[in-house]
């Protein structure tokens, strides 16, 4: 076996995602804990609190306690090199994290068992069928009441299209939670309440169900219970295939309690034996494969200020094939020119150190003067353009009004970045050059006017701008697009890249542009491609 293909086997790189609330940080936490990663795990606190999740760097997510940029963050475990992205669970960041699994080659689902599917999670699911990813499901909060096992299995394939498949089983919860019997290893994990550490529970080998240390510990009406559901779960579903899984057809289920630190070090097991190592790349020209000798990767997010004493901008690159060394030059295929990387980073949340190589599935930061873009592809020579990370149609819009006129540059700067970063979008109208934020979510607006304050010294207020939706726009008649902007001039706007935009007070007026002008064509997406056409 070749060095790179070594290398390449030891790789796990997958996203965590869920509905808001359902425990997605803490579990993050605790995985890096058991991983060695960190030596002790955060809390959500008040905002008077001194200690916050490792995965929550930003101030502004230490205030409100939640999540609103992707972290990476990567640690070594059981002979894996695992590069672990925590995701934006609040809707208002779906860019960031419908961008971030574009990079990842499978997920972590976190549900919380006693709501089952929620809204957030069906939108994020949806893009993991698109791609066909992997999906690992973790059954949290078992130490509160919930819904019943089978109802949450039932659940998922209901709600999410995949078959659910449990690998492990809770016996009771809530109050009267024992523990989790592992089906494959037939095992049982006792839960005692009160305990904080993965070493306070018990493990218990059970060679059958009947053994008698086994019934002492859970109960002659749990062990009942607990054969019936056995038995239904041989009887009724399929037997857990690997290939199933990592076709994205059937997902392995887990149960237990992350604030409890309880089936979160099985859970990590599990992770690094079942998810799969680097996967193939989609770009516009070709597949690429991560066995190939040249290095190839793409800029799937970027972050300024991540130490705001340094004012610095970070690239995130995802490594597709090759191998990647510090100080290689590369060619960038959107500038047409070669450029130097000196100084490559690899993370722990905001913690940084130099990296001297990276594989695929490696997520590399890069220091970046602005040269760089989400979307931006790197290779060893070859005119490559990896697909699959647009910019999103706005759903809600603000004027922008810069409050102190001598700071217009600062502002225009942050918004910019802030913007490049996918945080917003950034729209300037074609008659008037007004400057309009588009945005996904409500509170991406907070997080602009935030960040532009503590990192730019910037400060700006925001107008309604009547606007519904907005889509990119284009045709293939030059003449038909004039006429229709002197037209419609007072509706159109730019994006950063010089791309026309349209927006719309509701569909009523979409239907009639598009009625009379039925030679425009409007997309959902940046990309303006044709599954994504109005």
């Amino acid at each position: 076996m070749s060095k790179l293909q070594t290398e390449i086997s030891k790789r796990c790189t997958f996203a965590i995602i869920s509905h808001p609330d359902a425990g997605k940080t803490t579990i993050t936490e605790k995985i890096l804990l058991f991983g060695g990663a960190i030596a002790q795990a955060g809390a959500i606190k008040a905002k008077k609190a001194t200690k916050h999740t490792t995965s929550d760097w930003m101030e502004l997510e230490k205030q409100r306690g939640v999540s609103v940029s992707t972290s990476v963050m990567v640690f070594e475990y059981n002979n894996k090199i695992i590069n672990l992205l925590d995701t934006p669970g609040h809707e208002d960041f779906s860019e960031d994290t419908y961008r971030t699994l574009t990079a990842v080659d499978s997920v972590l689902m976190v549900i919380d068992s006693t709501k089952g599917v929620e809204e957030r999670t069906k939108k994020l699911m949806d893009v993991c069928r698109q791609r066909d990813i992997p999906v690992i499901t973790f059954m949290n909060k078992l130490d509160r009441e919930g819904l019943n096992p089978f109802e949450l299995l039932e659940d998922l394939e209901e709600q999410l299209g995949i078959i659910a498949i449990p690998l492990s089983w809770p016996i009771s919860m809530g109050k009267t939670f024992k523990g989790i019997y592992n089906l494959v290893e037939k095992s049982f994990l006792r839960f005692t309440s009160g305990a904080k550490e993965a070493k306070d529970y018990e493990y218990l080998q059970v060679p059958t169900l009947d053994d008698p240390i086994f019934v002492r510990t859970i109960g002659e009406d749990n062990l009942h219970r607990l054969k019936e559901d056995v038995e239904m779960i041989n009887e009724i579903l399929p037997k857990f295939e690997i290939n199933d899984y990592l076709a994205g057809i059937v997902t392995p289920v887990f149960f237990g309690s992350a604030i409890n630190n309880f089936g979160v070090l099985d859970l990590l097991n599990k992770i690094s034996e079942l998810a799969p190592s680097p996967l193939h790349r989609k770009a516009q020209e070709r597949t690429v494969e991560p066995l190939e000798d040249k290095m190839t990767g793409v800029i799937f997010k970027i972050h300024a200020n991540m130490d705001p004493k340094h004012r610095d901008r970070i690239a995130f690159l995802r490594i597709c094939s090759g191998e990647f060394t510090r100080g290689m030059k590369v060619w960038h295929v959107r500038h047409k020119r070669e450029i130097k990387i000196a100084n490559p980073v690899t993370f722990l949340a905001q913690t940084r150190s130099i990296t001297e190589e990276a594989y695929p599935g490696d997520i590399v930061g890069i220091h970046d003067t602005g040269l760089l873009k989400i979307g931006d592809t790197l290779t060893q020579g070859e005119e490559l353009n990896f697909t699959g990370i647009p910019s999103f149609a706005p759903e809600i819009f603000r004027r922008v009004i810069n409050r102190n006129p001598m700071k217009s540059k600062q502002l225009y700067t942050g918004l910019t970045q802030l913007m490049e970063e996918g945080v917003v979008q950034l729209l300037k109208t074609v008659l008037d050059n007004q400057l309009i934020l588009g945005a996904v979510g409500s509170l991406q607006f907070d997080v602009v006017k935030f960040r532009l304050e503590n990192e730019y010294s910037a400060n700006c207020d925001y107008l309604p701008y009547d606007m519904a939706f907005a889509y990119w726009l284009k045709c293939k008649d030059s003449k038909a697009l004039e006429q229709f902007k002197f037209e419609n001039g007072g509706r159109l706007a730019l994006d950063i890249e010089e791309q026309l935009v349209i927006t719309f007070k509701g569909n009523w007026e979409l239907a009639h542009i598009q009625k009379n002008y039925p030679q425009i064509e409007f997309y959902k997406t940046s990309e303006c491609k044709e599954k994504d056409k109005v």
